[in-house]
């Protein structure tokens, strides 16, 4: 026999559901009463805004450190003399270079006379910063790849130590090897670091460059494009799995 339905019993489940409806009414009752109120202030800002103003208050610094210094080496580049970046006459062999050097990639010893013959203070950057036929010493000079820094003595020192140190076992760090291209034909990568030798300039074009080295197309200016330093110290294997 079947039970008769109870109208208590409906009444009491159908509660619930009228509860939780009205209660998700009225979050989106408020809901929709904060759009309305927020949307108006909202477009009025929009249409508000200056944008000279805000372009203003935009950090607009240039970035001093950008590819090491670039902008600063198209500068050398461009106050570089013609006679100098097309001049061929040069002595300065590899050997000399790394004579100069306690290690490849030290800042080099002075190879002359700090004073002239009037005994006259000789200025580094008048002779180096554009490079060039130096009289008092009858031979081009290399530009320097830092112009910016201007105490040259901090770093380039006469050598005096020849009959002060005794011999020993120093052994210098080899030198890089040049030309490893990775294909025939193809650039060379850079072969040591850009720190302090940003401007290629500097040992690469010149009269006053070491003639292993010397490049043959000094007009593009842009070496990084083609050349890169050599990163990767280990052969690439491709993992089979």
């Amino acid at each position: 026999m079947e039970r008769p339905e109870n109208n208590a019993d409906h009444k009491l489940d159908s509660q619930p559901n009228n509860k939780s409806e009205k209660k998700l009414g009225k979050i989106l009752l408020f809901f929709v009463v904060i759009g309305v109120i927020a949307l108006p202030i909202i477009i009025f800002q929009a249409f508000s805004v200056k944008t000279g103003e805000v372009m203003a208050k935009m950090n607009t610094d240039p970035v001093s450190d950008f590819d090491h210094n670039a902008k600063q080496l198209f500068k050398v580049y461009d106050r570089t003399t013609s006679a100098y970046m097309e001049g061929a006459s040069t002595s300065r062999t590899l050997d000399y270079y790394y004579s100069l050097r306690q290690y490849p990639g030290s800042p080099p010893f002075l190879p002359h006379d700090l004073v002239d013959e009037k005994g006259v203070e000789l200025v580094c950057l008048s002779c180096h910063e554009r490079g060039g036929f130096a009289r008092t010493m009858n031979k081009f000079t290399p530009v320097t790849p830092h112009p910016q820094y201007t105490y040259c003595g901090q770093c380039h020192l006469k050598e005096v130590t020849k009959t002060l140190f005794k011999v020993n076992e120093w052994v210098s760090v080899q030198t890089p090897i040049l030309g490893r291209s990775a294909l025939a034909g193809s650039p060379p990568p850079i072969a040591h670091q850009l720190q302090m030798r940003e401007n290629c300039i500097a040992c690469h074009v010149g009269p006053g460059t070491v003639v292993p080295i010397r490049v043959e197309h000094p007009m593009r200016g842009n070496c990084r494009q083609c050349h890169v330093p050599e990163q990767v110290k280990e052969l690439f294997t491709r993992n089979p799995k």
